[in-house]
């Protein structure tokens, strides 16, 4: 019992912050309530949560944020739940209102050994700990062109990892288009008729290094700030961020070539990763992305400033933005963002290209090329031109694999087995991220 100290409060805790009851109703005794109403006394008492060696911060336990960081562990929500209420209940029926965040883990993970969540599960959790403790810098590119299940693989993995920033590229590109003078077409790059494959990716390349520009401050201050983000996109070429600005070389956080099917592959903890193929859900609208521009490429760092004013003003900054890019020959890095990570840790980079058959996908795209919304931007299109185009710029996209790309073949009939895939997968990256910043010497600033 730590009574009396009454001292700064963090927020910045994981598992900190409030039930969302505390936030509107005062607390009250126990012995307030009527028999009928007694397990709502749980939602009314608050339990301090005490940090560092003195014990002189603390957070108030809130079994929301706590069932959260469970479910990253891969444990079912509804059993997550469960076992934050019970160890609510296991402090206050024995009166710790106060209680170190090391007595606190110790009877969590005693209730997660209870429900068979033994050892796996809290070194998981011991891990995503140190995660956000070490405000790793952790950037998930989910890639690809339209219907694969971008922004629904993108929201779905943002649920179960407890990330707060989704950022797509379809506002970006269109902000970009109508409020600055960036060369940027009304008609999406996929639907114009250009002579040659060649000059449709080197078209796609170029508006991806447009739109890159046009993110620059938020990615900046997600690597700055230490906070994970998820940006998913049609435009969204990784290769930017597989190479690092001293020896342009890939940086990712894996190497090997990779074409994944979870549906056929376990991930396990221990184990190195596989090789094969994946399958997600599909219903994606057309997004768009971005690269690396240089300082000449036709958007001013004024016009810049403008179009991020409008996203903060629009509350759209770290919720729907995105971005993409070029070939690795092409590349030149944004050295203000690497020259920041210098002095802070290594930011995890997981790139993923997602993939469906193609009898599939194209059964998809022509239902998609018919809607009326579709049409109202290309009426002149031609839907086998349309659907050439896009395939070209999947399999550039797919040619980065030897960069450290993942490429991971979607369906809707195994849509819960590649999520559960992918969720083991990043935590696997996550993992390996963090020992390389715990091995990694720090650099001087």
């Amino acid at each position: 019992m730590m009574k009396g100290k009454e001292k700064e409060v963090v927020v910045a805790n994981p598992l900190s912050g409030e039930d969302s009851d505390d936030k509107q109703r005062p607390s009250f005794p126990s012995g307030r309530f009527s028999t009928r109403n007694a397990s709502s006394k749980y939602d009314f008492v608050k339990v301090k949560v005490w940090l560092g060696d003195n014990a002189d911060h603390y957070y108030v336990l809130s079994r929301f944020l706590l069932s959260r960081m469970l479910t990253v562990t891969k444990i079912p929500n509804h059993v997550a739940i469960k076992i934050a209420l019970e160890l609510k209940k296991l402090l206050i029926d024995n009166s710790l209102l106060d209680v170190s965040q090391s007595d606190l883990e110790v009877n969590l993970f005693k209730l997660m050994e209870r429900r068979g969540y033994g050892e796996e599960y809290i070194n998981r959790y011991k891990m995503m700990t140190r995660f956000h403790h070490q405000r790793v810098p952790l950037v998930i590119l989910v890639c690809g062109t339209a219907c694969v299940g971008k922004s629904t693989i993108a929201t779905q993995l943002a649920q179960r990892l407890n990330l707060p920033n989704v950022l797509q590229t379809d506002m970006v590109y269109e902000l970009l288009r109508t409020s600055t003078d960036a060369p940027l077409a009304s008609t999406p790059v996929w639907a114009r008729d250009f002579g040659s494959s060649e000059e449709l990716i080197t078209e796609f390349c170029r508006e991806c290094r447009v739109v890159r520009k046009g993110l620059a401050g938020d990615l900046k201050k997600a690597m700055k700030d230490g906070k994970p983000i998820i940006i998913e996109g049609i435009h969204l070429d990784p290769s930017i961020y597989l190479v690092d600005d001293d020896n342009k070389s890939p940086s990712g956080v894996h190497s090997e070539n990779k074409e994944i099917n979870p549906a056929v592959v376990t991930l396990d903890d221990n184990a190195n990763i596989q090789i094969k193929d994946v399958y997600v859900g599909s219903g994606d609208e057309s997004n768009h992305g971005s690269k690396i521009l240089s300082s000449n490429e036709g958007v001013s760092a004024d016009q810049v400033d403008a179009v991020s004013n409008s996203i903060a003003s629009l509350g759209l900054t770290g919720s729907i933005l995105g971005h993409k890019g070029a070939s690795l020959r092409e590349l030149e890095i944004d050295k203000t963002t690497i020259s920041k990570m210098k002095s802070g840790p290594i930011p995890i980079t997981v790139p993923i290209v997602l993939k469906m058959a193609e009898f599939d996908h194209k059964a998809l795209l022509e239902e998609w090329i018919s809607s009326r919304t579709f049409y109202d931007k290309c009426p002149d299109l031609d839907h086998e031109k349309l659907i050439a185009n896009l395939k070209t710029i999947q399999d550039y996209l797919c040619s980065f694999t030897s960069q450290g790309l993942t490429v991971v073949n979607v369906s809707a009939t195994t849509f819960p087995q590649t999520l559960d895939w992918l969720h083991g997968y990043l935590l696997q990256c996550i993992e390996k991220g963090i020992k390389e910043n715990v091995s990694a010497p720090v650099a001087a600033v």
